[in-house]
């Protein structure tokens, strides 16, 4: 673990928690940084990362910054060893920004379509956190599941539900925020892919 004299992810949820408050009490706030494609032909395209800022409800709020809580402060030791202490941020700001981009090629005339949320940035977090410690237990509604079970089950029922839920929540986001996580963390340190392998092979259950 790496000495971190300044905790990013922290200053990430707390900045991330007044912003939302402020948006759920001032329309107009929510209006300007929620996720909408045709603002991007006003050249607003900050809404790729103002959108991470902002969440529906309470409940969406404490949810992403809970996981990003737990699981932020491993991942941000190993980032912050690049870009000048800042990999971290530059992580977690690029999972905002490419977690939505299929979303936005696909709705980016849609006037009636928008998204919010750290989700995509939070599930780059926790999917880069499983390649380092997948037989860690993630509480799942306090139950106890194995980070790895819980990936797969969590991948297909994204996928499952992107192509058949009506639901308002944007789950594209979601998967690729976990492709991204992973994918920049092996480019980033190509050694992960064969400890993640390795730590597959070790299954602390049957020890």
């Amino acid at each position: 673990m790496f000495n971190l004299p300044f905790n990013h992810s922290l200053t990430l949820i707390i900045i991330t928690v007044i912003v939302s408050l402020v948006a759920f009490s001032k329309q107009h706030v929510m209006n300007r940084l929620i996720f909408w494609p045709p603002a991007m032909k006003k050249g607003q395209y900050d809404r790729f990362i103002t959108h991470g800022f902002v969440h529906a409800d309470g409940t969406h709020l404490l949810f992403n910054m809970i996981t990003l809580f737990f699981f932020g402060s491993v991942i941000e030791s190993f980032y912050r060893q690049y870009f000048f202490n800042m990999g971290f941020v530059l992580f977690y700001v690029g999972g905002l920004i490419v977690a939505i981009l299929p979303s936005y090629l696909k709705h980016k005339d849609d006037y009636q379509w928008a998204s919010l949320g750290a989700s995509g940035a939070v599930s780059a977090v926790l999917f880069a956190y499983i390649l380092f410690k997948p037989w860690s237990l993630i509480f799942v509604f306090f139950i106890p599941v194995p980070a790895i079970i819980f990936a797969v089950l969590y991948v297909g029922y994204t996928i499952w539900s992107n192509k058949n839920s009506s639901s308002n929540i944007n789950h594209s986001a979601h998967l690729w925020g976990a492709v991204y996580g992973i994918v920049v963390t092996i480019v980033i340190q190509p050694k992960i892919l064969p400890h993640f392998l390795n730590e597959l092979t070790n299954i602390p259950f049957f020890k």
